[in-house]
């Protein structure tokens, strides 16, 4: 971990910001998803929500940038589900959506708790989802198409809610709370570690905040390999006793 590079990265994290974020209605198309990511990276989100598209969700990373690993993305199985828990967060939702009562996306306050809400490909925001949104934004049409691509719509109306909160200084300190702000310099730091840990259910181990780096990794790779010795004679112990074991009834075998 060079000093530049430690730099950069809390930098970025204390621009975050954890009170913005994109919902994404069903999108199913894999390179519009990773767009979308990239887009919230770029305008500093810290989170991304998305209901899965009924072939589930999956991005491309080489369309995304690489933009998965700064991005927190979770996964809700319904619209219900995610407004929800946006709503629980105490979050305005603005759905993108030619309505009535749509105004134009630049006459909304960004500055607040909120989530833009972003409709699929071919049928839009679902009529639950612009039902329980607190207002319809639109961006001004000048040609004759009536509708941009998903994922240029978000990058248009994140440039908006970046310079609202920009204006408001809302980029000018950390609002990450010192929990997720230390989690994530922690994964961005050691990303292979990281994933190691993830892969074998094992805590993180501290790092120095000063330089990005493990604060004993010799003593954590003892401490690693004394717990996976301990789960693995646990269940040679379990197998022992029970893998052996026979049933009466040859279904339960």
């Amino acid at each position: 971990m060079t000093p530049e590079r430690l730099a950069r990265i809390k930098q970025t994290l204390n621009t975050r910001q954890p009170d913005l974020s994109v919902l994404t209605d069903q999108v199913h198309k894999p390179r519009n998803l990773s767009a979308i990511i990239r887009s919230c990276d770029a305008f500093g989100l810290a989170n991304m929500h998305v209901v899965w598209p009924k072939e589930g969700f999956r991005a491309f990373r080489k369309t995304a940038g690489g933009s998965y690993n700064w991005v927190t993305t979770h996964t809700h199985r319904t619209m219900d589900d995610a407004v929800a828990t946006l709503k629980g967060q105490g979050h305005k939702l603005y759905a993108a959506q030619l309505s009535d009562r749509a105004v134009d996306f630049r006459e909304v306050d960004f500055t607040i708790p909120c989530t833009v809400i972003l409709g699929n490909e071919v049928d839009g925001v679902s009529s639950g989802a612009a039902a329980e949104a607190d207002e319809h934004i639109v961006i001004p049409m000048m040609g004759m198409v009536e509708s941009l691509n998903v994922s240029a719509a978000c990058a248009i109306i994140l440039s908006e809610a970046q310079r609202q909160r920009k204006l408001a200084g809302l980029y000018d300190y950390q609002r990450l709370p010192d929990d997720e702000y230390n989690r994530l310099l922690f994964c961005w730091c050691q990303p292979v570690v990281k994933r190691y840990c993830d892969d074998r259910n094992l805590p993180y181990p501290p790092i120095d905040p000063d330089t990005g780096e493990l604060i004993d990794g010799v003593a954590w790779m003892k401490e690693v390999r004394a717990i996976r010795a301990e789960k693995k004679r646990a269940k040679a112990e379990a197998f022992e006793q029970f893998g052996t074991q026979s049933f009466e009834n040859p279904d339960e075998a």
